[in-house]
């Protein structure tokens, strides 16, 4: 059974690239770190949903920043890869017994170390995509590295708040 699309979603979608567009664009750590929320919105979609949905999502939630950053698809582009390896990460993280049809991305639920396997991964993915595409090169490389790790903890620290913040710790009831 694919999940679909609830209004839940919808205003997550509106919050986390309101949050992107208006707050995290001047929140800057050290002109290294960046904090992309806007991907939270592609972390925090249910387990099950379907795939041409996600990438669908993972495009809008992209370019609609792109609209706001002037930067030509870069976003679309590293949130379409990240929609498209979302569901093979999972896949690999599966736990034993499976996942539930209810379950959602929730470290409450999954467990710290599967959610910080599966937020790391991603952010990683996403965030080398952004700076790789933005500089078109391998010059200064080592900026460009530094620039990643930097965002990436930044980012997931931010994810990690919201998550504990927001997400209620209690399983919806099973079936």
């Amino acid at each position: 059974m694919k999940s679909s699309i609830g209004l839940n979603n919808i205003l997550q979608f509106i919050l986390f690239v309101a949050l992107q567009i208006l707050l995290m664009d001047n929140l800057v750590l050290y002109s290294m770190g960046f904090c992309y929320i806007y991907v939270a919105f592609l972390l925090f979609l249910p387990i099950n949903i379907n795939r041409l949905q996600l990438l669908f999502l993972g495009f809008l939630v992209g370019f609609t920043v792109d609209v706001f950053y002037d930067t030509m698809g870069i976003h679309a582009a590293a949130s379409v890869l990240l929609a498209f390896l979302r569901p093979h990460l999972l896949n690999l993280l599966t736990p034993r017994d499976g996942y539930d049809i209810s379950d959602s991305v929730n470290i409450h639920i999954m467990g710290k170390g599967w959610f910080l396997s599966y937020t790391s991964t991603l952010l990683l993915i996403h965030h080398a995509a952004v700076f790789f595409l933005e500089r078109i090169s391998f010059d200064d490389i080592l900026q460009t590295l530094l620039k990643i790790i930097l965002s990436v903890l930044f980012t997931g620290v931010v994810v990690i708040i919201l998550q504990l913040l927001f997400f209620s710790p209690k399983r919806t009831s099973r079936v």
